[in-house]
């Protein structure tokens, strides 16, 4: 079984019970959080409980939607036939026969309305719990079904997301490295400022380190880059903790805010070029974490 699930899939499942037959089908599409539909047959009214109660058992997030088709069948035997109707019904076809039309059928006439009666239904209480029963167990194989169907979804979904999670890491490794050549960028480009607007001040080099090293101080990166790599952990770890879906939402968060601040710090059009392309990664992989449960 696939370490994360997906949260798009499809699950059915049928059942029968005495002269009651059913089927049951589950669907679920994204969501921030777990919403279930149900849609059931009247009279069964502890179905509904049910469903939510299991479906909340398995899933963690989605848009799912559960629908029982229940009928019953009647037999022949208990079928009554309306004899005034019928009577009626011959009367009024012997009629016709005699000016020329064809003369009713058997099977003719009792497929006229109101011929044949079915009986009211008057249903045991413990035979009608009996089935509710059962239907139960068919709702829960809808839902087995479903969840297998996302998990698959999601065994398509881990090598993707886990891709985009080692590229996030090999731009922050980029990153590193650039930003250890930012002081001496930001100390050379500085002090050629100084040179050419006050070539003859006193004091010129201290005041070039000087400033030099308070600039250095607020592009440093270290910590920003020390964050994303422990994302980078954190959502490696999550892909084999399920259900992650929510947890990598707000990881995403964090990895965005990280990469913003590279950016904000950034002293050289190397390290920009970076964090703008960590974002544009991280976006791609925050498009993906949403088909997560």
């Amino acid at each position: 079984m696939s370490a994360i699930s997906g949260m798009t899939g499809f699950g059915r499942a049928d059942g029968a019970d005495g002269d009651w037959s059913w089927s049951v089908e589950a669907r679920s599409v994204n969501g921030r959080n777990l919403e279930v539909r149900f849609r059931g047959p009247p009279g069964f009214d502890g179905l509904e409980r049910h469903a939510k109660a299991s479906a909340q058992a398995r899933l963690s997030r989605g848009q799912v939607t559960l629908g029982v088709q229940a009928r019953r069948e009647i037999g022949v035997a208990a079928l009554k036939v309306n004899q005034d109707i019928l009577a009626r019904y011959l009367t009024l076809a012997n009629q016709l026969a005699e000016e020329g039309a064809t003369p009713p059928s058997a099977d003719g006439l009792l497929s006229l309305r109101g011929v044949l009666e079915a009986p009211e239904e008057v249903d045991d209480p413990e035979a009608r719990a009996a089935v509710e029963a059962a239907m139960a167990l068919t709702i829960d194989a809808a839902l087995d079904a479903l969840k297998l169907s996302r998990d698959r979804e999601g065994a398509q979904l881990l090598p993707v997301i886990a891709d985009f999670v080692d590229r996030i890491a090999a731009l922050t490794a980029r990153a590193g490295t650039e930003a250890a050549a930012q002081t001496e960028a930001i100390r050379d480009r500085f002090a050629r400022r100084m040179t050419d607007l006050a070539p003859d001040a006193p004091g010129l080099e201290d005041r070039i380190f000087l400033e030099a090293a308070a600039l250095a101080t607020k592009a440093d990166v270290r910590e920003e880059l020390d964050r994303l790599s422990a994302h980078v952990e954190s959502a490696g770890a999550l892909l084999q903790q399920p259900p992650a879906g929510r947890k990598l939402d707000f990881l995403m968060q964090e990895f965005m805010r990280e990469a913003n601040t590279l950016c904000s710090k950034s002293a050289t059009t190397a390290l920009t070029g970076i964090g703008l392309e960590l974002k544009a990664v991280i976006e791609q992989l925050r498009e993906q974490v949403q088909n997560v449960d």
